[in-house]
Parts: C-alpha cells; structure tokens; sequence
C-alpha cells in the first residue's frame, strides 16, 4: 500500500545547550493511506507534540515528515496555509463549534472559501450527515444538540474538505460511553468506506481497540506497537497489557 505519513528521524527539544529537553528523540515510522492508527503513551511521552508536528501546527527541531509525498517541515507557511486546508482535517476533544450559526453553517465553514458549487457543498453536506446520523438537525444550533451529536458535527465539518488524513486529539474526552461507542462506530464507518486515514491520539484502551494499529511512545521514544490480526476485543485485551507495560502497574503486572 502507499505511504501517505513518513516520519523519519523525528526530534524535538526545547531550551539551550545546557538546559535542553528532548520531547521527541529520533521517532521513525509511517502509516499507509487508509489506515487507523493510535498513538498511546504515559502522560508527558510526547503525543500532543507529536499530533501537532505531524498536523503542521509545531516544526521539529531536526528530521522530516513526509505527508501525501510532500516534506512539510521544508514548507514556507504561505504553501502550509494552503496544503493544510486541502489535506488534513481536525477533530479535538474541545468540538470549537460556533454557537451562532446552525449545525449545517458549522460543516460547511471549512468550504466558505472554496470554489465548489452550492450543489456540491450540500450534497457533501447529505453524504456526511447520512453516515453520521445527523441529518435530522441541521437546522438546529449547537445548544439545541446533544455532546454527541455536537462532536459528530465536528467531525462532518473536519470531513466535508474530503482531506486525506483526519487528525483526531483525544476525541471521546468529552463524551459519555454511549456517545463514545456510537462516535467510534461512525469514525470507523467514515475511514471504513470514505478511505480516509485517521491518526488518533487517546489514552483510552477503549477507544484505542477501534484503530487498525496502535503506536506506543514513552520519554519521546518509540516503545512498540501493535497490530489488530482479531476481534476488537481480542485488540483491546492487547492494548490494555501494552498500556500496563510501558506505564506500569495494570492488567500485566497485576501479579
């Protein structure tokens, strides 16, 4: 399959020589276009600074990363502008929904600068909020919502540009385990049949057991990862004895 994020030789420390703090240490891996993938690790691993390297918002001190083939780190910010708004889309655990504008307004403000047709933005508008169960209030305001149907507005209007990778921060932070599950169930359903590659940051086993492949990174360094060969739960057994492994305590130190 085809590459779609190559990070090679990832470092990224703060402060000067005699006091530098080295956040990320030589981070190498890729994720194939189409994939999910999570990013795990105890508080203070890196991942917040990792998830904002790779979604162009931090540069790196050294290394590259490579995404749809293009280096963004030896980006001007003029072009960054440009291939953010074109590739990348977010989902955070803070859904930034505007209250003064409807559910429908919300999905479609990444577009407002586009060149697309009415006739296109809305039938991007009716294909996203079919699969993710929103259809029925877009005329209503994200007051009149519940958190759930809040965070799936966000994520229609992360997806409504079509990019080619949906980044997501912790995105069932927010949300109660029936909101979760049913998010997680039209996340997987969005990178399931719109191909979209999805790189999700979550401390949550739980959440981690919906991804394809989970990614572990302790001190900023590469620890393991694991890939989903089973059944979901099979995965998420395996997610929580790695988690106890690299924080310790836990299911696998438990004796």
């Amino acid at each position: 399959m085809k590459k779609i994020i190559d990070v090679q030789h990832l470092t990224k420390s703060y402060g000067n020589r005699n006091n530098k703090v080295n956040v990320l240490n030589d981070l190498n891996f890729s994720v194939e276009k189409g994939e999910f993938v999570g990013i795990m690790g105890p508080s203070g691993a890196g991942k917040t600074t990792l998830m904002n390297i790779l979604s162009t918002i931090l540069l790196p001190t050294m290394g590259s990363v490579k995404i749809a083939g293009s280096d963004i780190t030896q980006m001007q910010e003029s072009k960054l502008t440009d291939f953010r708004r074109e590739n990348l889309g977010f989902i955070f655990q803070e859904f930034n929904l505007i209250d003064s504008l409807t559910v429908r307004d919300n999905i479609i403000l990444p577009l407002t600068v586009s060149k697309l047709s009415n006739e296109e933005i809305m039938r991007r508008v009716r294909h996203l909020t079919s699969i993710l169960k929103i259809d029925h209030i877009l005329n209503r305001y994200p007051e009149e919502i519940s958190v759930g149907q809040q965070q799936r507005t966000a994520a229609a209007r992360a997806l409504i540009s079509q990019p080619q990778i949906l980044f997501a921060d912790e995105p069932t932070g927010s949300l109660d385990s029936k909101s979760a599950t049913e998010f997680l169930n039209y996340l997987d359903e969005v990178n399931l049949h719109e191909e979209t590659t999805v790189l999700m940051v979550t401390h949550d086993p739980y959440t981690a057991s919906y991804c394809n492949r989970v990614l572990f990174i302790k001190d900023g360094r590469f620890f393991s990862e694991i890939v989903r060969r089973s059944s979901r739960k099979d995965f998420f057994e395996k997610v929580i004895d790695m988690q106890a492994t690299i924080g310790g305590g836990g299911k696998a130190n438990a004796d």
